[in-house]
């Protein structure tokens, strides 16, 4: 009989409909769900009529609603014996990912989906090197192999849409200031989840990153309610889609495999992303985009597997 000590699932009594936090939950699978989640973010974010700061807020805030009732019932008791360390450890993931939004969704308005979707997804660089510096997770010389193929492919499918100076370099630069956010909330979170059920963990994540978002939108004298009726739809699909079905996937992940693993595997996003805006916005992706999501199709293949079979 485990003890409660020796029973790292002792407190996961977030288990949603299907025991999402048990183990035999093939999480290589429930990642591809969260790409693909993931991969709706910045086409309701270009549809969403109203400020960065405001849709990040809302995103998040109704994202917050949402897990609330699981959080606040099941998962009662682990908040209340939560450490102050883990409490700050998450209030500063929840920053990160506020400023991550904040960057991201602001690089919508100088450049394009492709450009931004993929230096935004150049935070493996950073994730890699962090969960080698601080969990010593190390990654065969088969991963690193799929890893930098995926990441090429990335930069492929963005190198014909980048410009130097103008709007979209400014664009770029922003995105690739959310990576760097990313990768910290990524980093944290893969340290906490090890101690932390997923309702608890990340009710207090989105919830400080709400309140930083908040306080963002209000300082600079953001409206909080006058946008079109369609708009508010998108604030809720932005919650359910890509952050339920995508971030809280990942967050989940980090539990049971190495936070390259979940890092890499978001460079699948800027696969999905290009073909949504196809099809929504009529953004004919170039022959060098297209080449580069092959290559990054085939670099994530080499790299899950050599992560699955470690």
């Amino acid at each position: 009989m485990p003890t409660k000590a020796s029973c790292p699932l002792q407190h996961s009594s977030d288990l949603l409909t299907a025991g999402l936090e048990r183990p035999f939950v093939n999480p290589y699978l429930a990642i591809l769900v969260g790409v693909v989640g993931a991969a709706f973010s910045s086409i309701f974010t270009k549809l969403a009529m109203a400020p960065p700061l405001v849709i990040a807020f809302y995103r998040l805030g109704f994202t917050v609603l949402m897990i609330a009732p699981i959080a606040l019932t099941r998962g009662r008791e682990e908040l209340r014996s939560m450490g102050g360390r883990d409490v700050m450890l998450a209030c500063l993931s929840g920053v990160l990912l506020a400023l991550h939004f904040t960057a991201w969704i602001t690089s919508l308005e100088y450049t394009s989906i492709a450009s931004s979707t993929v230096l935004v997804t150049m935070q493996p660089l950073f994730v890699v090197l962090g969960g080698y510096l601080i969990f010593k997770e190390k990654i065969a010389r088969t991963g690193l192999v799929g890893a930098a193929l995926a990441l090429t492919g990335s930069t492929v499918v963005g190198v014909s849409d980048f410009q130097i100076g103008g709007q979209a370099f400014w664009g770029d630069i922003l995105a690739f200031a959310g990576a760097i956010f990313i990768a910290g909330y990524v980093l944290i979170g893969r340290g906490l989840r090890h101690r932390l059920s997923l309702f608890p963990y990340i009710f207090v994540v989105y919830g400080a990153s709400t309140v930083t978002l908040f306080l963002g939108a209000l300082l600079t004298g953001m409206s909080f309610f006058t946008y079109p009726p369609l708009t508010w739809l998108w604030f809720f699909l932005l919650a359910l889609v890509p952050t339920i079905f995508g971030h809280t996937i990942f967050n989940w992940a980090l539990r049971y495999v190495k936070a390259a693993v979940v890092s890499v595997s978001i460079l699948g996003e800027p696969v999905g992303a290009t073909i949504l805006a196809y099809i929504i916005f009529q953004q004919v992706p170039s022959t060098l985009q297209l080449i580069g999501g092959v290559v990054i199709i085939a670099g994530l293949t080499i790299f899950i597997r050599a992560a699955a079979q470690k």
